[in-house]
């Protein structure tokens, strides 16, 4: 049976991973906001869905960019997980 401090430890790893993985997205979605944000400021277009576009081509594009390294974390912490747990059972 896992202790509080090891349930706790891997709840803390777990939100560290997804967050560290959905950083090159949320990252992207900021600086293309706030650069639409600026345009419109300055032409004065009032447009709400003239952001949605620009937004969800550039998460995909950091997706494509970074979506190796976030599947190799998502899968060490997986590897983790199963290694604790086999090692847990003996």
């Amino acid at each position: 049976m896992l202790s509080q401090p090891e349930i706790l430890t891997v709840i803390k790893d777990a939100v560290y991973v997804v967050l560290l993985s959905s950083l090159p997205m949320l990252g992207a979605a900021l600086v293309i906001g706030v650069l639409v944000s600026i345009f419109q400021a300055t032409t004065q277009i009032n447009e709400q869905t003239l952001a949605f576009v620009p937004k969800i081509i550039g998460i995909l594009f950091a997706f494509l960019i970074f979506g190796g390294w976030i599947i190799s974390k998502v899968t060490d912490f997986t590897t983790g997980i199963f290694d604790a747990i086999g090692t847990m059972l003996n």
